[in-house]
């Protein structure tokens, strides 16, 4: 009998204390997370003009701007008629190449995507890349 309560007392000191153990993991979890560098998200900057005062683009008689406009269905249009995403570089290119001075307005509806004007955006881009882009939101 004395060997069952030898062996009983034995595997009762087997036992294995997991507590320092968490301590440790729970310590490099938390230094892990502090140290970590979160990356930045890559953000468009856009300046857009405040909407309650009214500002217009003055024209300027020697220089003719680039005008498109994006309805609230991300529909592009220029000199009133209505022209595919794919044909906008072209264009562009086009009138740019009329007057090299000439800045891209891009008149967007509120509703539409910022996905339209990135596209115009990049057209633009690669038309020239000197080439100013401005962003003028409008409601109907």
């Amino acid at each position: 009998m004395s060997r069952r309560r030898g062996k009983a007392v034995e595997e009762e000191k087997a036992d294995i204390d997991l507590t320092p153990m968490l301590d440790v993991v729970f310590i490099m979890l938390i230094f892990f997370i502090v140290t970590a560098s979160f990356v930045k998200e890559k953000a468009l900057d856009v300046n857009v003009p405040d909407p309650d005062k009214q500002t217009e683009i003055p024209p300027d008689p020697d220089k003719q701007n680039i005008l498109l406009t994006v309805n609230a269905n991300d529909e592009i249009f220029m000199a009133q008629s209505r022209i595919d995403t794919r044909a906008v570089r072209a264009r562009i290119a086009q009138l740019y190449a009329e007057n090299p001075q000439a800045i891209v307005i891009v008149r967007a509806h509120n509703k539409s995507s910022a996905d339209t004007y990135v596209q115009i955006a990049d057209a633009a881009q690669e038309v020239s890349p000197g080439i100013q882009v401005s962003l003028v939101p409008f409601e109907e």
